[in-house]
């Protein structure tokens, strides 16, 4: 009977370690390499893949180097279209 418990929640363990796990992979090495000095200039006090990271190189944004933004967009972590955008608006 414990057998047949424990089973699925072990399973259910693997399952929510995998998607941790894929949401710390979730920055590409393009994203890594090209915003690396962005992240240390800006950002550094955040932990790497940390919501807080995400919000503090948001509000980056408009300091952040060319290379970086384009990394960004090439990976998808933000559109074109808003980048566009805020350096319409002047942010």
């Amino acid at each position: 009977m414990r057998t047949t418990i424990a089973l699925p929640l072990f399973a259910l363990g693997l399952l929510a370690c995998s998607a941790l796990a894929a949401e710390a992979d979730s920055y590409s090495k393009a994203v890594q390499q090209s915003c690396a000095s962005d992240y240390k200039k800006y950002c550094g006090e955040y932990g790497l893949e940390s919501t807080a990271l995400r919000g503090c190189m948001d509000r980056a944004g408009s300091s952040l180097s060319k290379t970086c933004v384009q990394a960004l967009v090439a990976s998808g972590q933000v559109s074109q279209a808003e980048v566009d955008r805020r350096k319409k608006a002047g942010h």
